[in-house]
């Protein structure tokens, strides 16, 4: 499971407790520079994140007979880069995928905002309907990886044609930092198929929000099918199966 931008592991556990009680083995990596504090995250960049997300990936996949993909946020664009560079993945189930570029002058506003000497901008966590609950990301947003991350969906979306996997999109009706125009992109560009459900009562943060025990039926029985019911955990001789999965932006 991978997270995503300023996120960490907490807002993505449960939905990880849920698989790895089902018998999953389930790998929930923390990317660099997440999870400490902001300064450390300043100078991490796209290719960092990809690093530290295939790394686990290929770890599992050692293990593991087949390898479905979980993420949310940033974790999805992650998840898309995986799948497009590694054909075996079986599936991905994605929550709020940040999948559609941002634009130029979104882009030149943050150069802008770096060049005047401030690195570190307010920040998009914890984005919840549900009141009491809060997903402990960073309180501000390092410009230059921002940036870095947007070159990186760049990249992403320009290769979504070589996703055949399946894949379960878990979509917001009301998403402050991610536009569902990203799932838009998203069932356009994939060529594998594509199951959305559409989430009403939740904002970004879904896997934490009103809507988080849809997000885990919807995505264990996703998982069910494209792993097959039944696969073991990693004791004994090695797992029928497992995922790689990620937190929010």
């Amino acid at each position: 499971m991978v997270h995503g931008f300023t996120g960490n592991p907490q807002s993505m556990r449960p939905l990880a407790q849920a698989l790895a009680a089902e018998g999953y083995t389930v790998e929930l990596p923390l990317l660099p520079g997440h999870g400490t504090a902001v300064e450390d995250m300043v100078p991490t960049r796209w290719s960092d994140y990809v690093e530290a997300a295939d790394a686990a990936y290929v770890e599992l996949a050692r293990r593991c007979e087949a390898v479905a993909v979980v993420a949310l946020s940033m974790g999805g664009t992650l998840a898309c880069w995986l799948a497009e560079h590694h054909a075996e993945i079986v599936g991905m189930a994605l929550v709020n995928p940040f999948i559609d570029p941002p634009a130029d002058s979104f882009r030149d506003v943050l150069r802008g905002v770096l060049d005047a000497g401030t690195e570190v901008a307010p920040g998009v966590g914890s984005d919840i309907a549900k009141e009491g609950v809060t997903e402990l990301a960073y309180l501000g947003s390092p410009v230059a990886a921002a940036l870095s991350l947007f070159d990186g969906i760049d990249e992403v979306a320009a290769g979504l044609k070589r996703i055949t996997c399946p894949v379960l999109l878990l979509s917001s009706r009301q998403d402050h930092v991610v536009p569902s125009s990203s799932g838009d992109v998203l069932v356009a560009g994939v060529s594998g198929p594509v199951e959305r459900v559409w989430l009403e009562r939740s904002y970004h943060v879904a896997t934490l929000d009103y809507d988080a025990e849809l997000v885990v039926s919807r995505t264990l029985a996703f998982v069910g099918e494209v792993l097959g019911a039944g696969s073991g955990s990693e004791a004994g001789s090695g797992a029928a199966g497992g995922m790689v999965a990620g937190t929010a932006s």
